[in-house]
């Protein structure tokens, strides 16, 4: 596929160690032993293996209590990956070569697909980062409280805390290696672009969340059942539509920032600090009403969540503290290998959240279990 090695993902392939020519096919396979470092595959494990128990844990969930949310949550992200990254990766193919060059490129790793664009983690880590960040929400309620606006907007913050400590390691690590010279991608923040930080961290699971909550998930909490073929096609359209949210999400930043990098940085900067200040609020209220026994019948758990938020946070703690050294060793923002170091306080405040919010989940009063016959045989409500 070397018809499709543009200038600019041909230079960051050669940056990260890997010819964009003599990339693999639709998939290619390595040793994990031949990677950069030993970073990629601990880092590819992790993800790929909580994806495929989140899967099935939804798979359980829907047979045991008739609830496909979690089910579709899952494939809806994955439909969401593949409208949105293909034409990332080949602008040229998609003839939007003149309006959006290669933004990054990720490193191989010992799976790969599309031309040693698209590693078999990222694959992974929209259905499993949608699915940690939507069932901590649902844990605590907050859809069946607040309604599907308020909720969609708090996954969108609790996506954003655990996806930041990956998002500000990577470059550091060469998981992947962005566009620094790429209008697109700027104003960066330390090693990552605010676009990433602001849309991809926080906006595109918001996006996501209200669509699965919209069409499914506030439905199931009201008893109905879905055929496979509603669920189906609900799948699909969630997908796209999620993608059209995150098209019109950012969109004040779009189009205030157009003549000016700065004002797209500042705006980008409000939208994160307007939908924090509101999550934060109405997790902390709706955690602290659920202390005080605010709240009746059965409630929503996701013991796959809670294990394996603790899993992936230890785990990007092993790594961050591993790059520590020659994080601190770095100079103008590099370090002695010339890689980009990223912004260690704010992914402590992540860290912080993060933590925070799947403790909030430990320590809510026990009540009713759920029904372990189908929703639609039972008169519980889950949520």
């Amino acid at each position: 596929m070397a018809e499709h090695c543009s200038p600019t993902f041909a230079e960051l392939a050669t940056q990260l160690g890997f010819s964009c020519e003599e990339a693999g096919g639709l998939v290619e396979f390595r040793s994990p032993f031949a990677l950069e470092n030993w970073t990629l595959p601990v880092l590819e494990i992790t993800i790929v293996l909580g994806a495929v128990l989140a899967l099935w844990y939804a798979i359980v969930r829907l047979r045991r209590h008739g609830d496909p949310t979690d089910l579709v949550l899952w494939f809806g992200a994955t439909a969401y990956l593949f409208v949105i990254e293909p034409p990332l990766y080949f602008p040229a193919a998609f003839g939007i070569e003149d309006h959006v060059d290669t933004m990054f490129a990720h490193n191989v790793f010992t799976v790969d697909f599309l031309w040693g664009r698209l590693p078999i983690y990222i694959v992974a880590i929209y259905p499993l980062m949608a699915t940690l960040a939507f069932g901590i929400v649902r844990m605590l309620g907050i859809f069946r409280q607040y309604g599907v606006l308020v909720g969609a907007t708090c996954v969108g913050f609790v996506h954003h805390a655990f996806y930041e400590i990956f998002d500000h390691l990577g470059p550091q690590l060469r998981w992947w290696e962005w566009s620094v010279d790429n209008p697109i991608n700027q104003p960066m923040f330390d090693a990552v672009p605010m676009g990433s930080v602001v849309v991809f961290a926080a906006l595109w699971p918001m996006s996501l969340a209200f669509c699965v909550q919209y069409f499914v998930g506030r439905q199931v909490d009201q008893g109905r059942d879905f055929s496979g073929v509603e669920l189906v096609w609900r799948t699909v359209v969630i997908g796209l539509l999620a993608s059209v949210g995150t098209f019109l999400l950012p969109l004040p930043a779009t189009v205030l920032g157009m003549s000016s990098t700065t004002v797209r940085g500042v705006v980008y900067a409000l939208e994160l600090v307007v939908l924090s200040v509101v999550a934060a609020v109405v997790m902390v209220r709706q955690w602290k009403r659920l202390r005080e026994g605010g709240a009746t019948g059965a409630r929503y758990r996701n013991p796959f969540v809670q294990r394996y938020a603790i899993v992936y946070l230890v785990v990007m703690a092993v790594l961050w503290i591993t790059a520590l050294p020659a994080f601190f060793d770095a100079v103008d923002g590099e370090t002695s290998n010339g890689d980009p170091i990223g912004n260690l306080w704010y992914t402590l405040v992540c860290f912080a959240i993060a933590i925070g919010s799947i403790l909030a989940t430990f320590t809510l009063p026990h009540t009713h279990p759920e029904p372990e016959e189908p929703a639609s045989e039972s008169t519980a409500v889950t949520g």
